[in-house]
């Protein structure tokens, strides 16, 4: 017991004494969290605006409290120069230009930004089917009824908080695995351990013990940044089932980092390695936005990428109120997947430096 707590404190004060470990695996990962849950502050939809030339009839006949109905979605301005409104269309001032020729509702709007393109086109359908309906004089046949499924409180903090966490988890257990037994490697420590009267377990159990630690410290910052008023994270009632999820993780990733650093034989190269590795991993695994509208191919990677489990089973325990259910099939997977890295670590572990 005390060859574990002697390494174990080395093990903290090695990881407070290097600010810049300190900063890329604490203070990285909270500046993403702070930044996103600013600019994603309000959830509401950015207006669309077009700009109406002359008189367009659909638009002209739906009266103020028709357009009171769109406020939230469509900013109508009128203009009687159509070169200078289509100007401000391809400078990309404005979303659309619509105007009314021979009875024809007339749309122009700029492909350089396809999803306000889509929604101007949605909205100027939207409005022109209407019309039409309202011409017949009969009721439509069908109407469409929408609501999110979540809870109308529900803000941008509750996607951002999981992902961004799995990733700082992922940065911190990967790296200073990696590492920690890289330099010890190359100060000769492994070989002093090796010769000294200690248990490989111990020293291993000093490492998860640690990595551990770390994680669950990163869990208790987010939470506790995220859920203050500004941000406004609404935890579930099993967001609890985060702590064993982020355990089976840490020791993912530690597994991970264990594999690049038996190979690797100086900092650089770990560092280089885990960049690629982790960097495009997060990416792919949605920690910094979702992946929904990925290539199929993109999304079939991802798909055997530890983190992009870890985040979406974080996703659920955390935002969705999913319990035990969501996060064992998860924690089994991740423990499964360090088992296999970490035997294949083994086999190519140095206690010196080739």
């Amino acid at each position: 017991m005390s060859a574990f707590k002697s390494l174990s404190r080395a093990m903290v004060l090695g990881l407070l004494r290097d600010r810049t470990a300190v900063f890329f695996m604490l203070i990285f990962p909270l500046m993403f969290l702070a930044l996103f849950g600013a600019l994603f502050q309000n959830e509401s939809a950015p207006r669309s605006s077009v700009i109406q030339i002359g008189e367009v009839a659909i638009l002209d006949d739906m009266g103020a409290e028709g357009f009171a109905a769109l406020g939230d979605a469509l900013e109508v301005t009128r203009s009687a120069d159509r070169e200078a409104a289509l100007e401000e269309v391809s400078d990309g001032d404005v979303d659309a230009v619509v105007w009314e020729e021979n009875g024809e509702i007339q749309l122009r709007y700029s492909a350089a930004d396809a999803a306000r393109a889509g929604t101007v086109q949605g909205l100027m359908q939207s409005i022109v089917q209407s019309a039409n309906v309202a011409e017949t004089g009969q009721e439509p046949a069908f109407t469409l009824a929408t609501e999110r499924v979540e809870d109308r409180s529900v803000k941008a903090i509750q996607f951002l908080t999981p992902g961004l966490l799995g990733w700082a988890v992922a940065m911190g257990a990967s790296f200073m695995s990696a590492f920690t037994l890289v330099n010890w490697r190359k100060k000769r420590i492994l070989r002093r351990l090796w010769l000294a009267p200690i248990k490989p377990s111990t020293v291993i159990s000093a490492r998860i013990g640690v990595s551990l630690a770390l994680s669950f410290v990163q869990v208790a910052i987010f939470l506790a940044i995220a859920t203050i008023p500004y941000y406004g994270l609404q935890l579930s009632g099993s967001w609890w089932l985060c702590l064993p999820l982020v355990a089976c993780g840490t020791m993912a990733f530690m597994s991970i980092g264990l594999l690049i650093g038996a190979w690797a034989n100086s900092d650089e190269a770990a560092n280089g390695a885990l960049q690629i590795v982790i960097m495009p991993m997060a990416f792919l695994s949605g920690s910094f936005f979702p992946t929904d509208d990925m290539p199929s191919w993109l999304n079939a990677v991802s798909t055997v990428m530890p983190l992009k489990h870890l985040n979406e089973s974080m996703m659920d325990v955390l935002s969705r109120g999913e319990s035990w259910g969501a996060a064992l099939p998860v924690m089994g997977g991740l423990l499964l997947f360090t088992a296999v890295v970490t035997a294949i670590a083994a086999r190519l572990f140095r206690w010196d430096t080739a």
